[in-house]
């Protein structure tokens, strides 16, 4: 089921009614009704992987408590061990087994050893990099003794399995939402008014930016060798926007969602492309990710304590591990790889903490400074994007080289019947909204708000019906 689809369009007003009209006696009532509408979402995908998300729910409640009631350092380590290593084994079957056979088999051969590696032929269970860090977020924290085990199985399952992030985020924390889900929530206009607003624009996002997107970028990206300079430029601000657009707007709408039924979700997109710097756009972008490696993974490797070399080390292992959990694939690996390398400077120079504050435009000097810091960091980062978004390493180098190479910068007619400059007009304005409500959540509320809301949903629906771009990028993952 997607967030954009009529199937959803349903789906919600159903469980929002059910939510507050019939199930809103107790927070018992509340919490089992968006259990049930949970795995009814989750089973619209593929039924059969409902089972590995009930397992790793089970799984995690149980090695929590027995870790709680251990004294004991090694019983306790060996919990939260088992627990890691199943759900990480799990994880490493279903998305990188294949790759790591293939990718040996490659290495025999370059040393002129023949082998046909046992391959899998499995699905990847949508959504299992979220909610497996959702559980092992939780584990890690009950073993360093931040929360107590959650005794209430119906109000852990629903920590694990709330359907507005389950299939692509943000990637909660006990600490954050499961106090919301302990307690009754009263129904608040308010709140639900601007859950509203957040979901219209997640889908301006979703389908108005990001799809029209996709058609330009699938185009470019499937078609390199014949575009010049200026597409291939183009297709990769366009594919920047895609995935922004996308991800963005799918957790847009979580929040949104969420809002309807009284829990709030962690932000997880904060404006990145108006970042200053490399180290900023991380911070702004895919923030329960960045945070989560972060805390669970560069802060237990030691952090920025000890020496340069010390610190470079742990921040290449976050962003290859990072580039990793995308997906299995070197593309991936190079990519995360590129962001480090990118973010080396700022390390070495103690400048990666330097732009952490908001900031206002003023005829001066040091605004074209911020703006000329701005458009860099995009650019790099829409470089680094060619490698997230080509087929292969060898597709990302080939389309660099003749974005460079090529030097001619005539606009191209597209064998999907169009040239840039409707879409080029689209992304402009879309920059100009996003710049003018920075300092917000979202653009709709305020002033004239019934006429934003209208012209949104105008666009989606006139954009929508020609979209043929449904799924989320953020699902494959």
């Amino acid at each position: 089921m997607f967030f954009n689809s009529f199937h959803f369009a349903v789906f919600l007003p159903i469980v929002f009614v059910l939510y507050w009209f019939v199930c809103n006696k107790s927070k018992a009532t509340q919490n089992f009704l968006l259990i049930i509408a949970s795995y009814y979402f989750y089973s619209c995908w593929n039924w059969h992987f409902l089972f590995l998300l009930i397992f790793s729910t089970l799984l995690d409640y149980y090695t929590a408590l027995k870790i709680e009631e251990n004294e004991l350092p090694k019983y306790r380590k060996f919990w939260l061990w088992l627990s890691i290593s199943i759900n990480l084994g799990f994880l490493g079957v279903f998305k990188y087994y294949n790759f790591f056979a293939e990718s040996f088999a490659s290495l025999l051969h370059s040393f002129g050893f023949t082998v046909s590696p046992i391959t899998l032929k499995l699905i990847l269970p949508v959504g299992i990099s979220f909610y497996t860090f959702h559980g092992l977020s939780y584990i890690i924290d009950i073993y360093y003794k931040r929360i107590k085990a959650e005794k209430n199985f119906v109000d852990y399952s629903l920590f694990v399995s709330y359907f507005p992030l389950l299939v692509a985020g943000p990637i909660e924390r006990a600490t954050h939402l499961l106090p919301q889900i302990k307690v009754k929530r009263s129904f608040n206009f308010d709140k639900a008014k601007e859950g509203i607003y957040q979901i219209v624009w997640g889908l301006v996002k979703k389908v108005v930016i990001a799809d029209s997107c996709a058609n330009y970028a699938n185009e470019i990206f499937n078609h390199y060798p014949s575009m010049n300079s200026l597409s291939l430029l183009l297709g990769a601000v366009y594919f920047a926007f895609q995935i922004y657009g996308d991800f963005s707007g799918y957790s847009d709408i979580a929040l949104g969602t969420s809002k309807l039924f009284g829990l709030d979700l962690l932000r997880n997109f904060n404006y990145p492309y108006f970042s200053r710097d490399i180290a900023e756009f991380w911070r702004k972008w895919h923030i329960s990710l960045s945070s989560w490696f972060r805390d669970y993974l560069y802060i237990p490797l030691g952090g920025s304590k000890g020496s340069k070399l010390f610190q470079v080390r742990n921040t290449f292992i976050i962003f290859v591990v990072s580039g990793f959990w995308h997906g299995a694939s070197w593309t991936y690996v190079a990519w995360g790889f590129i962001n480090a390398v990118y973010f080396l400077p700022l390390l070495l120079l103690n400048r990666n903490r330097k732009n952490v504050d908001d900031f206002v435009l003023r005829w001066n000097l040091e605004s074209v400074r911020t703006l000329v810091n701005i458009l860099i960091t995009f650019c790099i980062t829409c470089l680094a994007w060619i490698f997230f978004r080509a087929k292969s390493i060898g597709d990302a180098i080939g389309y660099i080289q003749r974005m460079f190479n090529n030097l001619q910068f005539k606009e191209q007619y597209f064998s999907i019947e169009r040239y840039n400059h409707e879409l080029i007009a689209l992304i402009v304005v879309f920059v100009i909204v996003e710049w003018n409500n920075r300092t917000k959540i979202e653009p709709i509320s305020g002033k004239y708000s019934a006429l934003k809301l209208s012209l949104c949903l105008a666009a989606i629906l006139a954009l929508g019906v020609f979209s043929d771009y449904k799924e989320f990028i953020y699902f494959q993952f």
